[in-house]
């Protein structure tokens, strides 16, 4: 008797499983943040000076990796934003690089460049872009394959890498700022035509009312002074032709061109990536329903002002100090609009940035410069000495030379013995140089997620060169005067913040080490949908 009942409860539980299926919860909407260029020290560094609604909130009530990582370099903007949304490395997903030797072209082309598509949106020629250049799906791309193309997948940026890579083949829209007319753009690979309200958008021109501002400290100068450098630093560029690097910063010494492009070195280009992102989110109707919608936004702002000011500038602490603010006036519209734990939020960076390299100097830290033209001199005269022949090296790129192979074969040369003429000058004549690696070390090697080889994670089979080389730290390829930059496999270009917030992530403090390949990993488990093609990272949750 007992056993039949059982049987019978067993059946009719089978019954209502098949009449009534259970849903998976997920989050109406997935938002992505990329703040260009920002360190991980970043987060503390003005911790005193933000409000308790923007960057405090994300740390307090999200889950905050400190040890979050770049497994790779090059660490510059088009191969991390490819990465994080990809969850792997050059190696696999093929940008070397902002811009890279094309073998087959014979020619440096941009990571997104694509002269088959035409602009949309504007006359000028900075909309002819598209993702051909990426081998390997995205999050979005996979969300978009598990809805059946149902979700919607929007990106936005000041950069048109920063947008295009985040929102891979299949996003809904892909929008950029174009500083021929202070615009946002796009490209015929997405669209024919603008939608309607990115028309009215651009209509409203309020680029043109932020040129009439002028960018004053939001705090008082001696806040400024006690975490920077003086105001008028002479490590800083005179960015709108003012005869002076201090505030207040105005547009009116710069012509009507120069002021588009000048826009986008000041928070107000952030606040205008917030205004337009604002609108997406309203007339695309993202998060209305149950199947979950994708934002990606990535704020390029802090990049320029790092490369132009250097991070111990008023200007770039100031934009910080503005930005938390305006992510604390972001996540108070997603509560009201989406629903407070309805979304899914995560803020990265694509890559750090060295401490101004003057400031370095000017504190006797051991800074040197290796040229890139002193370099490919020296190996194209030894090379011409040993082997009686020119032209042995084709290009020159991103740490990389790229043997002449048709020169080869016309010469009967040995590639062995090429290579290795290069590799014992390189290593006998210049002490700037860490690493040197040639095809045959890693022809036979796979990139791993950890950081074993970063030289090899940030290397592509057939895009990369045949010997590549990576400088000491505190080493470039030129002492900036001013500013700063990045692109090395240091900690200061690849330790950069890793928060989740929002649906289902639990408030914690994460120390272990964790790379920028584990977010799309992540994003997968928690959506349940498969991980993009060739991801390597491992769900963190």
């Amino acid at each position: 008797m007992v056993r039949s009942l059982l049987l019978v409860i067993s059946l009719y539980a089978a019954l209502l499983s098949y009449l009534f299926p259970q849903t998976i919860e997920k989050p109406k909407l997935i938002i992505g943040i990329v703040v260009d260029q920002m360190r991980f020290v970043d987060l503390y560094k003005y911790m005193d000076h933000f409000t308790e609604d923007g960057f405090k909130k994300l740390l307090r009530e999200g889950a905050n990796f400190t040890n979050a990582y770049y497994n790779y370099h090059p660490t510059t903007t088009g191969p991390g934003h490819a990465s994080i949304y990809t969850g792997t490395t050059p190696y696999y997903h093929g940008i070397i690089g902002n811009e890279f030797n094309d073998k087959l072209q014979k020619r440096m082309v941009n990571c997104v460049e694509d002269t088959f598509y035409e602009t949309v949106g504007s006359k000028s020629a900075n909309g002819k872009k598209s993702p051909k250049y990426l081998l390997s799906s995205t999050i979005t791309d996979e969300l978009k394959l598990f809805t059946n193309f149902k979700s919607k997948v929007i990106s936005i940026s000041i950069k048109d890498r920063g947008a295009i890579f985040p929102g891979g083949f299949t996003a809904d829209g892909a929008f950029w700022y174009d500083p021929e007319n202070g615009n946002f753009i796009t490209s015929t690979f997405y669209m024919k035509d603008l939608p309607v309200w990115v028309k009215n958008f651009n209509d409203k021109k309020l680029v043109d009312s932020f040129l009439q501002k002028s960018w004053d400290l939001l705090l008082d100068n001696k806040i400024y002074s006690s975490y920077s450098n003086e105001d008028n630093s002479p490590f800083e560029y005179d960015v709108f032709n003012e005869g002076k690097t201090s505030f207040p910063h105005k547009f009116e010494n710069l012509t009507s061109t120069k002021k588009y492009t000048a826009f986008i070195s000041t928070p107000f280009a952030n606040e205008l990536i917030l205004k337009f992102t604002r609108e997406a989110i309203i007339h695309e109707n993202l998060g209305e329903d149950e199947i979950p919608d994708f934002l990606a936004i990535s704020f390029s702002s802090t990049d320029y002002i790092g490369h132009s000011w250097g991070n111990f500038s008023f200007e770039l602490m100031d934009t910080y100090i503005r930005l938390d603010r305006q992510l604390g006036e972001f996540i108070k519209f997603l509560d009201e609009k989406i629903g407070h734990s309805k979304y899914l939020l995560f803020l990265t960076s694509d890559h750090g940035a060295i401490e101004t390299p003057q400031i370095l100097k000017l504190n006797k830290f051991p800074t040197s410069e290796l040229k890139n033209s002193d370099i490919i001199n020296s190996v194209e005269t030894i090379l011409k000495n040993k082997f009686k022949t020119e032209n042995l090296i084709e290009n020159f790129s991103n740490g990389q030379f790229f043997i002449n192979h048709k020169v080869l074969a016309e010469k009967n040369l040995s590639y062995n013995e090429v290579v290795n003429a290069i590799v014992i000058h390189l290593r006998t004549t210049y002490p700037e140089i860490q690493n040197i690696y040639t095809r045959l070390d890693f022809e036979k090697q796979v990139a791993k997620r950890d950081a074993e080889n970063m030289t090899l994670n940030g290397w592509h089979p057939f895009r990369s060169g045949d010997v590549i080389l990576t400088l000491r730290p505190y080493t470039m390829s030129r002492i900036l005067e001013k500013g700063t930059s990045h692109s090395t496999p240091y900690s200061y270009d690849t330790h950069i913040p890793l928060i989740f917030y929002g649906w289902k992530i639990p408030a914690q403090v994460r120390n272990e080490n964790v790379y920028v390949t584990d977010i799309a990993a992540t994003l997968a488990s928690l959506l349940k949908i498969k991980r993009p093609s060739s991801c390597i990272g491992v769900s963190l949750f």
